[in-house]
């Protein structure tokens, strides 16, 4: 009720109108309201279908030649010619280097003439050796005399023999004069020139040849990892896990595949104490020599097709603080669960997954980052991402 004080004229119409609003106003305070809960976050999901998987260990390596030899003089003397053309292929037997021959002509010379001397000292030894052995039967010459004779045949017989020996180590020393290539392959630089002085077992080589067709490639790998590998190969070809002539292939340092193929040659028996790896040797043709020594590469080795394995996109799979590679999925309530994987390496641009995950399970791919275990998400269509090139 509104009350008028005495001595004061009424309010006007207008004025009762804005009086009663006020206080209508006033009196409609009501309480605020509490906000909606806020909605399940959206996430994209995919079914997890196992299939055939190629089952492929991605391996650093380096690549090395075939055979490997340092030419080497077997004789001293000075270097008249160099008949090769540095970084070419040269064949086994190919003369590389000229040394000065004449003095190991002349030592041959001399061999020769000794050799021929002894000869004709054993002929007439021999002569004088088979008169003394008739005339001592009618007693002519004494006993003495006789063996005095046949000693001195014997004698001259062995010193034919030491000078063939010497003659033939003289044509040999000879022969090194001419050095040549003891294999065929790609030859490097010459460390001497026409006019340098060389020596026989000296510590520097002349020159390096190398065969680079076909080519190593020596892989380490853990001894756990190659455990895993022959237990894959097992798994996937249903056969004990022998490694050799297993299929490889190279991914050169540019991202390239190397256009041949190769295969495993061995592996070595022993674990090295330091590393805890072990080599395993690959072989390649290289007909182009694309492949020198020293590269550094990856070997692509294929073990065989997993026929029900499970490849999840990399994005979908974290880390927990213990370095525990997890993943999330939608329940059949709705609700995110976290799931502890055991990841077997990568195909391509996806993880292989060979524990945690099983046919139809809902893996959460994007939005994940938004979910938490055992609260409700909201599935929504998944945005296609660029398409990442696979091994």
């Amino acid at each position: 009720m509104v009350v008028i004080a005495p001595g004061l004229a009424p309010p006007s119409a207008q004025a009762w109108t804005a009086l009663l609003i006020g206080v209508s106003l006033s009196g409609c305070h009501a309480a605020p309201k509490a906000p909606p809960p806020p909605a399940p976050p959206a996430v994209s999901i995919i079914t997890i279908e196992p299939g055939p998987v190629p089952l492929q260990a991605d391996l650093p390596g380096r690549t090395s030649p075939l055979q490997v030899s340092d030419v080497r003089p077997q004789v001293s003397g000075i270097i008249q010619a160099r008949l090769f053309v540095e970084g070419t292929n040269v064949r086994a037997g190919q003369v590389l280097y000229r040394i000065d021959p004449a003095p190991y002509r002349a030592l041959y010379d001399q061999a020769r003439a000794q050799l021929a001397s002894a000869r004709a000292t054993l002929f007439s030894a021999r002569l004088k050796a088979d008169r003394y052995a008739d005339m001592v039967r009618i007693n002519a010459v004494s006993h003495q005399d006789a063996d005095d004779a046949k000693a001195a045949a014997d004698t001259a017989s062995a010193n034919v023999q030491q000078q063939t020996a010497a003659v033939e180590s003289a044509r040999i020393n000879l022969g090194y004069t001419r050095v040549t290539a003891p294999i065929g392959g790609r030859i490097g630089a010459s460390s001497f020139t026409q006019g340098a002085l060389v020596t026989n077992g000296q510590a520097g080589a002349l020159t390096t040849i190398q065969k680079l067709d076909p080519i190593y490639v020596d892989v380490s790998q853990t001894a756990v990892e190659l455990l895993a590998l022959k237990d894959d190969m097992t798994k996937a070809a249903g056969r004990t896990g022998h490694l050799s002539r297993l299929a490889v292939r190279l991914q050169l340092g540019d991202g390239r595949i190397y256009p041949q193929g190769g295969h495993l040659q061995f592996t070595d028996v022993t674990v090295d104490q330091n590393t805890g790896s072990v080599t395993l040797r690959a072989i390649f043709a290289n007909p182009g020599a694309l492949l020198l020594p020293g590269m550094y590469v990856r070997a692509l080795v294929t073990e065989g097709v997993d026929p029900t394995g499970i490849l999840v996109p990399q994005e979908a799979v974290t880390h927990d603080e213990k370095g525990r590679p997890t993943a999330l999925v939608v329940d059949g309530h709705g609700n995110a669960q976290a799931r502890i994987l055991v990841v077997a390496g990568t195909v391509g641009n996806q993880w292989r997954v060979t524990q945690g995950l099983l046919r139809g399970d809902r893996l959460i791919v994007a939005g994940g980052a938004n979910a938490r275990p055992g609260s409700p998400v909201r599935i929504v269509a998944r945005h296609p991402s660029p398409a990442v090139p696979t091994a």
